[in-house]
C-alpha cells in the first residue's frame, strides 16, 4: 500500500505527534508498505528518507502550548506536488483541524482519507468559530481515528461527527530491553518534558521537591528536556539545587535507558494533554508511575492500578505520594509488574495493526464506489440512459 502521512508540526521540535508519526510511518515501512510523510521542517533539519519538507514552519500558539506549523501559498503548492508525485492509496492527516499542512492536505486531496484527532481541548472557542471554514475540507475524510476518549470529546463537541479511538503506538520492548545507567540509579525521580512550558508542569514538581528531599536526604531529580536550568530551580532552597541533575534533550536511547533507571518517574502535567505517550513509554521501561490525575493520564494509568495518581497542580499531594513511594520498595515492584504488564495494548503490533484496518476499509470502500460508478456507467451507455 502507498501510504501519504501529513505532520503538522515541524519535525526538528521534538513533541508526542511527531514521535507518534515516525514511529507509525517506520512500523509500516518494516511490514513492507510504502510510505511519505510530509513536514515542516527547517532547510538545515537531518531528514529520514521517507520524510519529505514542505518548508519552515513558524510558532503559532495552539492548545496552551505554542506549535511550529506551516501554511500559505508556498505550502500549498508543496503539498500538491507532494500529492501528485505520491499516488497515494490513502492518505493519512494528523490534526486537520490545525492551520497547518493537514488543512492543506484536507483541501487538495483526492480519494480516501484518514484523519487523526490527537488535541483535547474542550474550551477552544477558536476551533467552534473557524468550523465553517473548516467543514469543507473535514467533509472529505473517509475515517476519523481520535487517540483517546478525551480528543474524541473534543471533536464531537466542536466539529461534529464520531472517530474510533486508537491510542497513540510505542515500541514496548525497545524500553523493556535498555539498559540502566548506573549514575542514574538509587532514589531517583525522574521527569522528562521542555521545563519552560508550565503545562508540562515541572514548577508544581519544584514546589513539592523541598518536603520530598527534607523527607528523603539521599534522593535526586532528573530533568531531561530543553529550557531554562537556572529559572526552573530558582524556587529551591540554594543547597538543594545541586541535587536537581539536567541532562539536556536526550535521544531516544538515552531517554529509554532514563526510565529504566530511576525509582519513579513523576509526570506532574497540569492540562492540555489528550493522552499521554510519555507514561507509556515509562510503563514500558518498567518505571513506577506518579502522576497527575488528568482524565487522559487516568486511562493509559488504568484509573491508578497501573500508575499512581494525585490531586492535579497539587504540590503537597505531590510531595505525599512521592515520599511514600521512594520508601516502599514492594509497591514499587508491584507498580512495574503491573504497569509492564498493562502497556502491552499499546504496543505498535497491536496500534498498528488497528491503524492499518482503518486504511483496509476506506481503501476497499473507494475501491468498491470506483466498481459501482464504472458498472453504472456501462449500464448507462448500454441502455441509452441520460445522466441526471
Amino acid at each position: 500500500m502507498r501510504i501519504g502521512i501529513v505532520c503538522p508540526y515541524s519535525w526538528d521540535v521534538p513533541g508526542g505527534v511527531q514521535f507518534h508519526i515516525r514511529d507509525l510511518a517506520e512500523h509500516l515501512i518494516r511490514l513492507g508498505h510504502e510510505v511519505s510523510v510530509l513536514a515542516p521542517a527547517d532547510d538545515e533539519t537531518p531528514l529520514p528518507p521517507y520524510v519529505v519538507s514542505a518548508g519552515r514552519a513558524v510558532p503559532v500558539p495552539y492548545n496552551g502550548s505554542v506549535a511550529r506549523l506551516n501554511f500559505g501559498f508556498l505550502s500549498a503548492a508543496r503539498v500538491r506536488r507532494w500529492l501528485h508525485d505520491g499516488t497515494f492509496d490513502v492518505i493519512h492527516i494528523h490534526e486537520p483541524a490545525s492551520p497547518s499542512l493537514g488543512l492543506l492536505t484536507c483541501w487538495a486531496a483526492q480519494g480516501p482519507i484518514v484523519a487523526t484527532f490527537h488535541t483535547s481541548n474542550p474550551r477552544s472557542r477558536a476551533m467552534i468559530a473557524a468550523y465553517p471554514i473548516l467543514q469543507p475540507a473535514l467533509e472529505k475524510i473517509s475515517a476519523r481515528i481520535a487517540v483517546s476518549e478525551y480528543a474524541r470529546r473534543t471533536l464531537v463537541e466542536h466539529l461534529g461527527g464520531d472517530a474510533v479511538v486508537i491510542p497513540n503506538g510505542v515500541d514496548v520492548d525497545f524500553f523493556a530491553r535498555a539498559e540502566p545507567k548506573a549514575s542514574w540509579q538509587g532514589e531517583t525521580l525522574g521527569f522528562i518534558g521542555r521545563i519552560d512550558e508550565p503545562r508540562k508542569g515541572l514548577p508544581v514538581l519544584m514546589r513539592a521537591l523541598p518536603r520530598i528531599l527534607e523527607a528523603r536526604p539521599g534522593a535526586r531529580l532528573l530533568v531531561a528536556g530543553r529550557g531554562d536550568e537556572e529559572e526552573a530551580v530558582a524556587s529551591l532552597p540554594r543547597e538543594m539545587r545541586q541535587r536537581v541533575e539536567f541532562l539536556g534533550m536526550v535521544s531516544d536511547e538515552d531517554k529509554a535507558r532514563l526510565l529504566r533507571s530511576v525509582d519513579v518517574y513523576v509526570a506532574p502535567n497540569t492540562g492540555g494533554e489528550s493522552f499521554g505517550i510519555i507514561l507509556v513509554e515509562a510503563l514500558s521501561a518498567g518505571a513506577p508511575v506518579l502522576a497527575s490525575d488528568l482524565d487522559a493520564f487516568a486511562q493509559v494509568l488504568d484509573r491508578g492500578a497501573a500508575g499512581e495518581l494525585f490531586a492535579n497542580e497539587d504540590a503537597d499531594a505531590l510531595a505525599d505520594a512521592a515520599i511514600r513511594l521512594l520508601g516502599d520498595e514492594a509497591r514499587r515492584a508491584e507498580l512495574s509488574e503491573r504497569g509492564s504488564a498493562h502497556v502491552r495494548r499499546f504496543d505498535w503490533s497491536t496500534v498498528g495493526a488497528d491503524i492499518l484496518a482503518v486504511y483496509e476499509t476506506v481503501t476497499d470502500g473507494a475501491a468498491s464506489v470506483a466498481t459501482d460508478e464504472r458498472a453504472t456507467g456501462r449500464l448507462r451507455a448500454r441502455w441509452g440512459l441520460a445522466r441526471e
